[in-house]
Parts: structure tokens; sequence; C-alpha cells
């Protein structure tokens, strides 16, 4: 399978719009609670041209410099969301481009964004990668790790700069979405918890998580964003990535 066309695109996203407007039903609440972010990466930005076409506004990209090659001229009403792991060196260009940080999984990650947002005068919206399915080859704070971490941030020096807007997390790699159910409800809880807490985290009301084969799950579960990459775009290109 190749990239999708348009008219391709528009038959992908009309099914996927069916998909979430049918999970929001069955958990009585509003399609409106439920973002779709548009995972653009290895994408060129043609793809991203027709997606904004059909109306998307909420990108996200694993890669920091992709992110900057296609998103760092701002459009009105356009989102960049940053999806994977940031390193240190990259925080920098990642809060240039990004309107929301989802992979943020240390305190020497919050202070330094803290830092680099007071000095460009610019408010970042930021979610914590929690690995709530506990497999070796995600990121994220472990599960036991979670709690406290986020119990520090209420002691820490004050972020005026950063928004602490919830959770993300990926669901088991089993290829059974109802596997990662359990996960996503851990997520929830946690999330729920910490928005009680008011304070820092009075904003806290996001649960970024859930893709193509487990969103249904993932919005029976809380989910407030869902990511979707290869069900918009068509398959991937990656002979030419590194």
């Amino acid at each position: 399978m190749a990239e999708f066309s348009l008219d391709e695109m528009r038959t992908a996203h009309e099914k996927l719009e069916a998909r979430m407007a049918n999970a929001c039903a069955q958990s009585n609440r509003p399609s409106e609670d439920v973002k779709l972010v548009w995972v653009s990466k290895f994408h060129p930005m043609s793809a991203v041209e027709n997606a904004l076409a059909l109306g998307a506004t909420d990108f996200g990209e694993n890669r920091v410099q992709e992110a900057v090659e296609k998103f760092s001229v701002k459009r009105p009403g356009i989102r960049c969301h940053i999806i994977g792991p940031v390193q240190s060196n990259k925080l920098k260009k990642a809060a240039f481009v990004a309107d929301c940080i989802h992979s943020i999984a240390s305190m020497e990650a919050v202070e330094k964004l803290e830092k680099i947002c007071a000095e460009a005068d610019k408010t970042l919206d930021i979610l914590f990668q929690v690995n709530a399915g506990e497999e070796a080859t995600k990121s994220g704070l472990d599960i036991r790790e979670a709690e406290p971490f986020l119990l520090s941030l209420e002691n820490h020096v004050p972020c005026p700069h950063l928004r602490f807007r919830g959770l993300m997390t990926i669901g088991k790699n089993t290829g059974v979405a109802e596997d990662s159910r359990e996960c996503f409800a851990f997520l929830r809880h946690l999330q729920q918890k910490f928005l009680a807490h008011g304070g820092v985290f009075a904003s806290f009301d996001q649960l970024s998580m859930g893709m193509t084969g487990d969103l249904e799950v993932a919005i029976e579960e809380g989910a407030t964003m869902i990511r979707v990459g290869t069900a918009l775009f068509g398959e991937r290109d990656y002979s030419t990535k590194m």
C-alpha cells in the first residue's frame, strides 16, 4: 500500500471518525471529548497539506527535527504535538516547535523546559508518559514511580511556563485491543487522582492514549486524545529515514 491520495485520505478519515463516534456513543461521551492527533511522522509535507484540507488541526511527530521542518512556520489553529521521546539536547528545538509534548518522564526535562520556555516567554503544554503496559521496549515512567514522581512536582520549584496537562501511554503491543484496557484504566485513575489535587494539576484533564488498533478501548477508558497515523495517511516510506 502506498501513501494515500487526498480522496483516499478523505475516505479513511470518514471511517475513522465513524469509529470514534461509535466508541463515544457506546461510552456515553460526546464526540467532541476526544481529539484526533494525525500522526504525520515520516510523511511528506504534501500529506500534511492534504490533511489540512480535510480539517486536521492537530499533528503528531516523533522526531523533533522532522517537526521543525514541517511545523516551524506557525499556522493559526494548528497544533504540533511531539509524541516521541525527546533527548535533552533536543528539548530547546522541541519547545520552539511544539504546542504540546506528550513524552516527558524526568524532572531534568521539566526543569530544562521551564528554563527554555521562560527565556522564550512561551507557555508550553506537557504530558507525562507512563509505561503503563510495563513493556521493556516502551519509554516513560515506570508504573511504580509515576505517582511519587507526580507528587514531587507539587513540592518543586514553580514552573509558570509549563502547563501540566495530563498523561500519555502506549497500549500493549499484542495485537489484541482488550489487552490494553488495564493499562488505560490505570492511567485514567492516576490522571483523575491528580486532577483532584488542583494546584499545579488544575489543568490535568488530558489522557493521550489509543491508536488505530485499540482506540475503542482507549475511548471507553477515558482517552481525550488518540494518535493515528497509517490509517489516515497510508503506509510510511522508511527507506530514506535513519
